[in-house]
């Protein structure tokens, strides 16, 4: 299998870190991206005790009774906050839903910004109050690794480093957990159903947070399928449509998928906590006159992020 551009860099250098080795950081982040789409991240915050307790409340969740799970499922909020239940989500091409059951966290806005009327309020779960405050510390740690990484992108880009912030300060940004149920009978699947079929994201960047068990896979340029895992505690960070589309395809969003486990483990659950970094709504899409030249003609329609993320949750089944 060909190498793939997949490099691991340690957030600190880019936080703490000399000139050189903040210049160093951001180049390498800009050419992974530019290259695949993909980088792994060492000390972005989380420690490893709250990343275990996660995913115990998470497990926690997904294992509730379904009757309980579904007094928090919102459909009015395009399964942006609380619940979605099995057979709601599929790929943007696709006719089959994926194999997967998720819970979704927004934005909590704790100042006087008037963006705060635009979002619904968290779903509080009842039966489990450390999920509540587990998943607010989480989201809040990954926004500020996030925030941190666009600006080392703004750098690689030529752009001032903080170009990103206002646009992403109380953004629209949502933390999901995914349980990706036991298939306990895969002869009865039709042919094309996966636990995630091939996609790219919707957003800026995206923050995994390991996952229970492999799966992942990336869309290389060479037309192969190659597994991604991080090492660790890191977490495994890849551009979002938005941002290519800013980026005039400068940075890629890379197609990527989680395939079933062998047969002899498909029985078995998969937990994964994926973090969207989104900007509001209002932000401007429009490609980058820094990303468009003679070489590189202006692929993208202008848009603002509202309007892309109204038009890709119907594509994916989740608003009607």
């Amino acid at each position: 299998m060909t190498e793939v551009n997949i490099p691991r860099l340690d957030l600190n250098n880019y936080l703490k870190g000399t000139p050189e080795q903040k210049k160093k950081f951001s180049d390498d982040i800009g050419r992974a991206f530019t290259d695949t789409g993909f980088v792994t991240i060492a000390n972005h915050g989380l420690s490893a005790s709250l990343m275990r307790e996660l995913y115990t409340e998470v497990k926690k969740f997904f294992d509730l009774p379904d009757d309980i799970k579904l007094k928090y499922e919102k459909p009015e909020l395009a399964g942006q906050r609380g619940y979605t239940s099995k057979g709601k989500e599929k790929a943007k091409d696709s006719k089959t839903p994926d194999l997967k059951e998720f819970w979704q966290r927004g934005q909590t806005v704790s100042d006087s910004d008037p963006v705060k009327e635009e979002y619904p309020d968290n779903v509080i779960v009842d039966e489990l109050s450390r999920f509540n405050e587990v998943t607010k510390e989480v989201y809040e740690k990954l926004e500020f690794a996030g925030v941190n990484l666009l600006k080392a992108i703004s750098v690689f880009l030529g752009l001032d480093e903080n170009y990103f912030a206002d646009k992403v300060h109380n953004g629209n940004s949502i933390l999901r957990g995914i349980h990706y149920f036991p298939i306990t009978n895969p002869d009865s699947l039709p042919p094309d159903a996966v636990r995630a079929g091939a996609h790219e994201d919707i957003n800026l960047i995206t923050l995994l947070i390991g996952a229970s068990a492999d799966g992942l896979e990336v869309f290389t340029v060479n037309g192969e399928w190659f597994p991604v895992k991080a090492q660790g505690e890191d977490i495994v960070v890849n551009v979002g449509d938005m941002l290519q589309r800013l980026t005039n395809n400068k940075l890629k969003s890379t197609t990527h998928r989680v395939v079933n486990p062998p047969r002899e483990l498909m029985k078995t659950s998969r937990y994964s906590v994926p973090f969207f970094l989104h900007p509001k709504s209002k932000m401007d899409l429009t490609c980058l006159d820094i990303c468009v030249d003679e070489a590189h003609p202006k692929i993208y329609s202008d848009m603002t992020a509202g309007e892309y993320l109204d038009e890709r949750l119907r594509e994916i089944g989740l608003k009607m």
